[in-house]
């Protein structure tokens, strides 16, 4: 799984204006006009996917819940959260 909020450079707390903002700079740096590195192309493509769901409010959430699951975002708390649901339904 991606996580788009790397590819943009942006914490996941940040606001539509940040997303916007961190979009264009990165569209800038690499867009193949502009960059002639051979994987620019590429990342430029990342850049517009990222930005196109974390723009999007459903597709963000979404993205913010597989992100959650995935322990991308605070292991430690989502880990602890899933050890004691597990150790509660053994106890029951």
């Amino acid at each position: 799984m991606k996580d788009y909020y790397a590819v943009l450079g942006v914490e996941a707390d940040a606001s539509d204006g940040a997303l916007k903002s961190a979009y264009r700079r990165r569209a800038s740096e690499f867009h193949p006009d502009r960059n002639p590195s051979p994987d620019a192309a590429q990342k430029f493509r990342e850049t517009q996917e990222a930005y196109d769901l974390l723009s999007d409010p459903a597709k963000r959430h979404d993205h913010d819940e597989n992100r959650r699951r995935s322990l991308l975002e605070n292991p430690l708390a989502t880990a602890q959260d899933i050890w004691k649901t597990y150790m509660n339904k053994l106890v029951q």
